[in-house]
């Protein structure tokens, strides 16, 4: 589409009004033309070797277009190792972990609730789960981490980074899974920690996505405490297990990153907590307003 200035009553319409491609056709014929019957018709691709292949024109001044930004990608994430004081997050494996993820989210109505909003689970045999974790495991987008208990060496759930965009700096933190063990302790703030700060320190994303299901409650007080602003919902947006899915849509973003980093270290602080592992302070009480 170009934009083309209508004149008013009376007013011839104003040369400078014209697409600048326009104008630029039109003397390449006219110079044509005046080269005589010799002269050579100027071809429409040599035209746009000349402009080039957008049909820009010049915009409005009144027309809000966005800031500049640097455009160079992100760097995308790889199968390492990010170690915290209460949990360790490590590329997901089926040898290590299957066993003892499937044994703290299934066998139970409780421990089989942590699948109620995922797009898989629960499971009846350690031969399908462990089947299922192989193929997570080889994924790269979404790529899976298990979260592992520093204390007792052992798997108490997973998250990803997913919807990998290193072109447009957007990354997405989904597929959680924590069992009841992982589930409000201190860990599970740590590893919401280590991967924003793994997103925007050392990967340089601009934008980090939190997704759930509009009807999960305690996600969305999740995302709110650890950071995220909402954005909205979209209707209808997924069929999940036969159900319909309205997904609620937060997100981080770089420039909000270093105060909510800030919250994040004063809150997992040891000084935090007192010896029975309680804490003084709260997340949400440290966590600057959300964006509106």
């Amino acid at each position: 589409m170009t934009n083309f200035t209508e004149p008013t009553a009376g007013e011839p319409a104003r040369e400078s009004a014209r697409p600048l491609r326009e104008r630029f056709e039109d003397l390449a014929w006219e110079l044509a033309a005046a080269a005589g019957p010799n002269g050579r018709e100027v071809k429409k691709e040599e035209i746009d070797a000349l402009w080039g292949h957008e049909d820009m024109t010049t915009a409005p001044t009144t027309q809000p277009i966005g800031p500049l930004v640097d455009a160079h990608p992100a760097k995308r994430p790889g199968r390492i190792t990010l170690q915290g004081r209460w949990v360790t997050l490590a590329p997901l494996d089926p040898d290590k972990h299957a066993a003892a993820l499937f044994e703290g989210s299934n066998g139970d109505a409780a421990r089989e609730s942590v699948w109620n909003y995922l797009f898989d689970g629960p499971y009846r045999s350690l031969d399908d789960f462990r089947s299922n974790i192989e193929l997570k495991a080889r994924s790269a987008d979404p790529l899976f981490f298990a979260v592992v208990d520093n204390s007792s060496g052992r798997a108490v759930g997973y998250q990803t980074l997913m919807r990998i965009d290193a072109a447009n700096r957007v990354i997405e933190v989904g597929n959680i899974m924590y069992t009841p063990a992982m589930q409000r302790t201190a860990g599970a703030t740590e590893a919401q920690y280590l991967f924003a700060r793994y997103v925007f320190d050392e990967l340089g994303y601009r934008r980090y996505e939190w997704k759930c299901n509009n009807l999960n409650a305690p996600s969305k007080r999740a995302a709110k405490r650890f950071g995220f602003s909402f954005e909205g919902v979209f209707r209808q947006h997924m069929i999940v297990k036969g159900r319909n899915r309205d997904t609620a849509w937060f997100a981080m973003l770089d420039g909000e990153w270093p105060a909510r980093k800030a919250a994040y270290e004063r809150w997992l602080a040891p000084e935090n907590f007192d010896a029975a592992g309680r804490q003084n302070l709260r997340l949400s009480d440290l966590m600057p307003e959300p964006a509106q």
